[in-house]
């Protein structure tokens, strides 16, 4: 296995762990660079969250989802009658 010297990305330092073959199998960040991307993927999640979220509001204005009272659904999950995913 090789490291190559570091590439610039577009706002990313990088450095390519090889193969012999020369192929890439891996990269080495800095920490700076790591957690920002860490950031970056947390922020996306929360945005996913957030339109999942919309949908699901803008289905039950449309009558299209159900709603259960918290009680009600805690006791169905105990019961086996739903599964959570």
């Amino acid at each position: 296995m090789k490291v190559e010297p570091a590439r610039e990305e577009p706002g990313m330092e990088a450095r390519y762990l090889t193969d012999e073959n020369g192929k890439r199998i891996g990269v080495v960040l800095n920490i700076e660079e790591y957690e920002r991307l860490r950031e970056i993927k947390d922020a996306m999640e929360d945005l996913e969250a957030l339109q999942a979220a919309r949908g699901t509001k803008a289905a039950i204005e449309r009558d299209e989802e159900e709603i259960i009272p918290w009680e009600q659904a805690m006791r169905e999950i105990r019961e086996g009658k739903v599964t959570c995913d």
